[in-house]
């Protein structure tokens, strides 16, 4: 019997290492750096490890501007620079005033309002346009084929989806799928808006046009503003594409990629105070 256990734990081990390397190859990445030793399966993987490396190193370095005030014989005529303000509200508190909810024409063919899920501590955030189908039968966000994408995504990146915040600008599922349209997401968004002062991410990946437009309020869509940091409220904001783009458009993937990478290694270089 106990000969067996090493067995088992080789076979887990090899299942373990060919679903995180279809997870990176679904995203087309041709190579990753490696430490030279694998990882049991129960143990961080590297990108985890990685990441709390980096925390502890960037936290013992003390920042250059520490102690000292602002620079710059003008730097009190500068245009400050507008900062989420701290929210005390609970998610219960929003979802109960969200309730059955009918503001919009949106809540005649859904089957359940689907609200934002994951830590309400997590330093990232990501932010869709709207349930689908299957999001509207299990009342949570981003559990279909593209969610399943998502969560790839998010694993790629050294991060678990129960340790980030996953939501959508709207909370009912558009007919056909089709994109709510400006004044559906008007009316849905200031809840999303309340539901990220309270968690106060340092990141907010957004996927798609749509969601993209709302909460950077831009007409730039997400092929010009993709790869590069915007800003919600000081909140550092990457757009990129929809995982259900790119499950029609695979070629994407690899861009996508490098967004998210920018993301990882933020979050790396700014570890959380």
């Amino acid at each position: 019997m106990a000969a067996s256990n090493p067995l088992q734990e080789l076979q887990q081990l090899i299942s373990a290492t060919r679903e995180q390397l279809t997870y990176l190859q679904e995203l087309g990445v041709e190579t990753i750096e490696t430490a030279g030793t694998q990882p049991s399966v129960d143990s961080p993987s590297p990108a985890v490890s990685a990441r709390a490396a980096s925390r502890e190193s960037v936290a013992a370095e003390p920042k250059p501007s520490e102690g000292r005030p602002p620079g710059g014989l003008f730097a009190d005529l500068a245009p400050e620079v507008p900062t989420l303000t701290p929210s005390t509200e609970t998610f219960e508190a929003i979802w109960a005033e969200v309730g059955d909810c009918t503001r919009c024409p949106l809540h005649a063919g859904r089957t359940n309002v689907v609200h934002t899920e994951g830590n309400r501590k997590a330093r990232l955030m990501f932010i869709g346009e709207a349930p689908g189908a299957d999001e509207d039968l299990q009342a949570r966000p981003f559990v279909g084929k593209a969610g399943q994408l998502l969560t790839k995504i998010i694993e790629s990146i050294g991060f678990r989806r129960e340790e980030v915040m996953i939501g959508n600008v709207n909370r009912c599922r558009p007919p056909g799928n089709r994109p709510p349209t400006t004044e559906e997401a008007a009316t849905c968004k200031p809840f999303l808006l309340r539901e990220i002062a309270i968690v106060q991410p340092a990141v907010i990946v957004v996927l798609g046009n749509t969601a993209i437009k709302n909460l950077l309020e831009t007409k730039e869509g997400v092929s010009k503003l993709r790869g590069n940091f915007q800003d919600y409220k000081g909140i550092k904001v990457m757009p990129t594409f929809h995982p259900a783009y790119l499950l029609r458009d695979p070629a994407k993937k690899r861009e996508t990629w490098e967004d998210l990478k920018k993301v990882r290694d933020y979050l790396d270089q700014n570890p959380a105070r």
